[in-house]
C-alpha cells in the first residue's frame, strides 16, 4: 500500500498524487519531489517551494477522505458550533442532557498532547470554531484538562485539550497543579487516537519528540497515534520539513520504513542537515525519572531506551500545518470526521464544552495575565470571582478580584493610571462576549494577599 504526501488543494485528486511514497518502482520507500510539481514546487526549476497544510497518510485512507470531500461538495450541510451558556445552572443542565442520537452516529475521541506550548489550544479552538481554551506565548496556559464538542451532521468528535506534559521536577519549581502531571496521562488512556503536537519553530525541540511524549507513547501502543507538525509559517526553511518528520518519526509512517530524498537541495540545507539537534536546557538536567511520576509503569530499561531516541516509529499519520489557519486545520478536521467509528454520542448537539462559564472566565483573564505580564508574575497571581449577574441593559456584569502576592507585583499589574488592569478587562471581556454570545462587562481589581 503506497503512501502519499498530500497538499491541502485535496479537491484535485491529480494534484494530490503528484507526489508518491513508497511506490513499487525503483524509488520505493522514497519522497520524490518533482520540480514542476504544482503542490510541492512552485515555477523554478532550482528549487523548490514546500507547501503547508500537508499529510502523509495511505492510498486507502486517501480515498476514503476524497469521498468525505465530494459528500461535502454536494450541499450538506454543517451544525454552527454551539455557544456556552453564561449561566451555571443551564451550562451544568446542557451538559446532563441526554445526546440527541442521529440514525447512524459516529464518534471518536482526540487526545491531543505535546510540550508545553506545542499549540494545543490554539488547535482545538480552530478546530470548533470558537476560542473557548486559553492561549498565550507562556508556557503552562492551560491548567486542567478540558474537553470540547464539534459535531457535524451524524458524527461528534470530542477533543480531550490537556496541559502540556512536564516532569515531577519542573512541576515542582514552577508550584504547579497537580492536574498538570496527571490530566494527560489520564486523558490518553480514554481516547480513540492521540495527536502529538511538535512546534517546528523551535528550535530546541523541533529535532526530536519530548522525553515526556515518547514516556505517554510507549504505555499506550495500542491507541493510534498521529504526528502534527505546527506552526509551519513560522519556519523559514520550509526544505526542513521533510528532515524533521524523518527525525520525529524514525522514517518509519504507518508501518513502512521512509528514506528523504529532495531532487533539489539548497546549499545551506547541507549544513543543516549535518548538525545535530541541541537539547533543551531543561532536558539536559532531568534525569530517568519513573518513580514518582505516572509513567512509572515503565521499567528503567524501557526509559533508558526511550531516552535514547529522537523520535517514534509508529505514527499512522503525518500532518503539517499551522493551526492559526482555517484552511489547514480543515483538512485535519475532515481526517477526524473520516476516522469516527460508529458509536453513541457523548454529548447533546449543543454542548461546545465541559467547561463552566466561571471556569472558562478565570483561564480568559489568566491568558491576558499571562501575555501581558513578565516572568513568573502571572503565575502567582489567584482569582475570586466577587459578581455574576445580569445587568440593567440586558448584558452580563462580572466583578473579579486579583490576589497579588508582591507591591511590585501589584505596580505592575495596575500599570500606568490603571490602562493595564484596564486593557486586560476590555480585551478579556470581549473574548467572553464571543463565546457566552451576550456582551459582557468585566470589571477586575486588585488586591495585595497578605
Amino acid at each position: 500500500m503506497a503512501l502519499r504526501l498530500c497538499s491541502r488543494v485535496l479537491r484535485d485528486s491529480s494534484l494530490v498524487s503528484r507526489l508518491l511514497l513508497g511506490t513499487t518502482r525503483q524509488e520505493s520507500a522514497t519522497w520524490f519531489l518533482t520540480a514542476g510539481n504544482a503542490v510541492c514546487s512552485r515555477g523554478r526549476r532550482n528549487g523548490f517551494i514546500f507547501t503547508p497544510a500537508c499529510f502523509i497518510t495511505s492510498d486507502a485512507f486517501l480515498n476514503r477522505l476524497m469521498k468525505g470531500k465530494a459528500v461535502e461538495a454536494d450541499g450538506s450541510s454543517y451544525r454552527l458550533p454551539a455557544s456556552v451558556l453564561p449561566d451555571n445552572a443551564e451550562q451544568l443542565s446542557l451538559l446532563m442532557r441526554h445526546p440527541d442520537q442521529p440514525e447512524n452516529a459516529k464518534v471518536l475521541k482526540v487526545a491531543l498532547i505535546g510540550s508545553p506550548n506545542a499549540g494545543k489550544s490554539t488547535l482545538s479552538n480552530q478546530l470548533l470554531g470558537k476560542k473557548v481554551f486559553a492561549v498565550s506565548k507562556k508556557v503552562h496556559t492551560t491548567r486542567s484538562r478540558a474537553v470540547g464538542v464539534l459535531t457535524e451532521e451524524d458524527t461528534q468528535i470530542i477533543l480531550l485539550d490537556t496541559p502540556g506534559l512536564t516532569t515531577v521536577s519542573k512541576a515542582k519549581r514552577h508550584n504547579l497543579e497537580k492536574a498538570l502531571l496527571e490530566d494527560p496521562w489520564n486523558t490518553v488512556k480514554e481516547a480513540d487516537i492521540v495527536v502529538v503536537l511538535v512546534d517546528v519553530s523551535d528550535r530546541w525541540m523541533c529535532g526530536r519528540i519530548d522525553f515526556e511524549v515518547l514516556k505517554c507513547l510507549a504505555q499506550h501502543t495500542d491507541i493510534p497515534a498521529i504526528l502534527v507538525l505546527n506552526k509551519v509559517d513560522l519556519l523559514k526553511t520550509k526544505h526542513r520539513l521533510l528532515d524533521i518528520t524523518a527525525e520525529l518519526t524514525c522514517g518509519v509512517v504507518n508501518g513502512r520504513k521512509l528514506q528523504v530524498r529532495t531532487v533539489i537541495k539548497p546549499p545551506e540545507a547541507e549544513k543543516s542537515s549535518k548538525r545535530q539537534p541541541e537539547p533543551s536546557p531543561d532536558e539536559d538536567t532531568a534525569g530517568l525519572e519513573g518513580d514518582a511520576d505516572p509513567s512509572s509503569a515503565l521499567s528503567r530499561e524501557q526509559l533508558k531506551a526511550l531516552r535514547s531516541q529522537q523520535g517514534w516509529a509508529h505514527f499512522k499519520d503525518v500532518f503539517m500545518l499551522s493551526s492559526v489557519d482555517k484552511e489547514d486545520v480543515d483538512i485535519l478536521k475532515n481526517y477526524f470526521m473520516v476516522a469516527a467509528k460508529p458509536g453513541s454520542w457523548q454529548y447533546h448537539s449543543e454542548v461546545l464544552t465541559d467547561q463552566t462559564p466561571e471556569q472558562i472566565c478565570t483561564n480568559t483573564i489568566r491568558e491576558k495575565l499571562l501575555e501581558y505580564l513578565p516572568q513568573e508574575v502571572p503565575y502567582s497571581i489567584t482569582q475570586s470571582i466577587e459578581l455574576w449577574g445580569d445587568g440593567e441593559n440586558g448584558e452580563l456584569d462580572i466583578s473579579v478580584k486579583l490576589y497579588i502576592m508582591k507591591a511590585n507585583h501589584m505596580r505592575m499589574l495596575i500599570g500606568a493610571g490603571g490602562q493595564m488592569v484596564g486593557r486586560m478587562a476590555k480585551e478579556a471581556g470581549e473574548d467572553l462576549s464571543r463565546v457566552f454570545l451576550r456582551d459582557v462587562r468585566l470589571k477586575l481589581t486588585a488586591k495585595l494577599k497578605v
